[in-house]
């Protein structure tokens, strides 16, 4: 991964999101954090190499606004942090981050709260949106990683729950999943932006949720594909 050049355009003041990063890997940590001090909106002044130092921090009640969690830490792992942090932080959003593609554990994080999932080898453009995504509402997840788990819970013979969702409204519910923006998903399935806002809101509303990363967690939690 690599850093972006900084931008900070003159004259212009922005107020900087506040980032956390949970690493322990020193290298990947420093590069992470280079990277989110690139942007303008974004700043990372806080780190640490595991969930208990983390822990520490957010019980003083200092409180992010996302926090990017490597899954595989020494002690509490990724996965025990994440619940634990969402009780201390409930406004925080968490973003792991792992080399890891199992579906197991990316399910695990999604039930205990995680808003989004990224791969290591992910470039830094793609991180940076992610977190630009979270910070709207989104919930994105890598495209292969969403496949694992819609695999693994296809295979699963537990029924999922109905919602009447129309064969429309699951196609662009599948392409949230999938971590597709709106604009994407209108190219794809050939539909106005305005047509998509329509479906979206429909879904949400026969989910009971009123934000993408909700509804991205409820369908795999629930298996409705």
């Amino acid at each position: 991964m690599k850093s972006r050049p900084t931008k900070h355009p003159i004259g212009q003041s922005t107020k900087r999101a506040e980032i956390w990063v949970v690493e322990d890997n020193a290298f990947f940590k420093k590069c992470l954090i280079e990277l989110i001090n690139s942007e303008t909106d974004l700043v990372c002044n806080q780190s640490f190499n595991s969930c208990e130092k983390t822990l520490q921090q957010l019980e003083l009640g200092i409180h992010p606004s996302i926090i990017l969690l490597d899954i595989g830490l020494p002690g509490m792992s990724g996965l025990e942090g994440i619940q634990k942090f969402k009780q201390l932080a409930p406004s925080t959003q968490i973003i792991i981050i792992t080399v890891h593609e199992d579906s197991d554990s990316i399910f695990q994080a999604i039930c205990a709260g995680a808003a989004g999932y990224l791969l290591k080898i992910s470039p830094g453009e793609k991180i940076i949106e992610a977190i630009h995504d979270v910070q709207k509402g989104g919930s994105p997840i890598n495209a292969q990683i969403a496949r694992k788990v819609l695999t693994a819970f296809a295979a699963s013979n537990t029924p999922s729950p109905d919602y009447d969702l129309t064969d429309r409204e699951r196609e662009i519910l599948l392409q949230m999943i999938n971590g597709l923006t709106k604009k994407e998903i209108g190219i794809k399935l050939s539909l106005s932006h305005h047509t998509i806002d329509t479906h979206i809101r429909k879904i949400y509303e026969r989910l009971h949720v009123n934000k993408r990363s909700s509804a991205v967690a409820k369908a795999l939690k629930q298996r409705i594909f």
